[in-house]
């Protein structure tokens, strides 16, 4: 079958590594994809919020199915304009998507049904934002209301933090996204993230994986669209998967059918695990990433009928197996991000950085200029690996990440820090 998958990032280049394995794929295309996905996939310089142009192509080149991988796409709802142009999509549609480019109403889903997650108050006014925050106290959490690619948080340790950040949202600091916001009750505990893929009615869980969000070493630093991540999360045992699956994704499932917006797609959870058990710190509508990278490494199974039963609705005695290795994935990112940075940097050295066992190099933000591999955005390759602990799976992928030179990238060198605690403490 031809298939066509929609995004640039690492995440996309994952998937687009994945999908090629698949013995059902006759053409493969990535629109408009970077210069490592071009590795696996052809890329096509699609504008993928041009819908029509979208669809134009799908029909000039008998694309069987779409496979969308960005937020921003979901929540403009191609999934929808596919549909109906009578193309097959794997995705939610923009009213299901909501779950993600809307976090006020997920956090009224989980009030309406009992789904365990912090309190809240969403406002739209600056100064009731305050006023709840000087009522509620630091530490506390600000979001946006909307998408702002995975870096509209802000956990404030301190009531002047909290301030500043309403200000800074409703300044704008993160366009519309930040027109309203979220004010959360802060957590404590240990987060990780949780995927099901889901077909409107059925639920069928995944691996789980732990990223880090901040952008330096020590979790320090503004918090970013991740630069690292492991698969599976230790702390995530199988109980509390089981819990997640019933206190969560079923609950979830059943509130969205019953809004007459069916969820189709990958539901990805952030979970905080607290002392009283599992609570959602916010849904994601599509694979993360980095922890998309991590997980297609350990699925053992040919993912494109998974995705396809996503669609037709055909989950309900569907299984995937995976490999008991850890897998890692170590972002490295231009100086400056999450802020402003640079693009045109030349990376050299990953011919012999992929030449490691167990390492797999996955492009985010890359472009190729004559024959040259150049950075084209914040966080810009996906150092993976494989390995039978994690700190094997990370001693590979920093062998790897020795062997690229790049002056103007930079990483955290403590991906995996929890679960190899947990590892050291189990062998004493």
């Amino acid at each position: 079958m031809n298939i066509l998958v929609l995004g640039s990032g690492g995440r996309e280049h994952a998937l687009c590594w994945k999908i090629a394995a698949s013995p059902l794929v006759t053409r493969l295309w990535c629109a408009p994809g970077n210069a490592g996905i071009a590795r696996d996939a052809e890329c096509v310089a699609l504008d993928i919020a041009d819908h029509p142009a979208v669809i134009a192509f799908c029909k000039s080149n008998k694309v069987d199915f779409v496979v969308v991988g960005p937020d921003a796409a979901i929540a403009a709802g191609v999934v929808d304009d596919l549909n109906a142009a009578g193309l097959k999509a794997f995705g939610p549609t923009k009213a299901a998507g909501q779950l993600e480019s809307s976090k006020n109403f997920t956090k009224q889903l989980c009030r309406d049904n009992n789904i365990p997650t912090a309190e809240y108050g969403h406002f739209n006014d600056a100064e009731a934002a305050k006023a709840y925050i000087r009522e509620q106290r630091a530490p506390i959490v600000v979001k946006a209301d909307g998408l702002a690619a995975g870096k509209g948080v802000v956990v404030a340790m301190t009531l002047d933090e909290a301030l500043a950040a309403v200000d800074m949202m409703f300044g704008g600091g993160f366009g519309d996204a930040g027109a309203e916001v979220v004010v959360e009750e802060f957590m404590m505990g240990e987060e990780a993230s949780f995927f099901a893929l889901c077909d409107g009615e059925h639920a069928l869980p995944l691996a789980t994986a732990q990223d880090h969000k901040r952008a330096f070493t020590g979790d320090k630093g503004p918090n970013t669209g991740g630069m690292g991540a492991y698969s599976p999360a230790p702390v995530m045992t199988d109980a509390m998967c089981r819990r997640v699956m019933d206190e969560m994704i079923h609950p979830t499932l059943r509130a969205m059918k019953a809004k007459g917006m069916p969820y189709k797609g990958v539901l990805y959870a952030g979970v905080m695990m607290t002392r009283d058990g599992p609570r959602l710190v916010e849904y994601n509508a599509r694979f993360g990433d980095p922890e998309c990278q991590v997980l297609m490494l350990r699925m053992k199974d040919d993912i494109v009928p998974a995705l396809l039963a996503c669609a037709d609705g055909q989950l309900k005695n569907f299984s995937l197996r995976w490999h008991d290795d850890v897998a890692i994935t170590v972002i490295m990112a231009t100086r400056g991000y999450p802020g402003d940075y640079g693009k045109g940097s030349v990376i050299e050295g990953l011919e012999n950085a992929a030449k490691i066992d167990g390492v797999e190099i996955f492009h985010a933000g890359t472009k190729a200029n004559d024959g040259r591999i150049t950075a084209n955005g914040g966080r810009v390759l996906n150092v993976c690996a494989l390995g039978k602990t994690t700190s094997e799976a990370r001693d590979r992928a920093y062998q790897a990440v020795s062997k690229i030179r790049w002056p103007e990238g930079f990483y955290r060198s403590d991906i995996g820090w929890r679960a190899i605690e947990r590892e050291r403490s189990s062998e004493k």
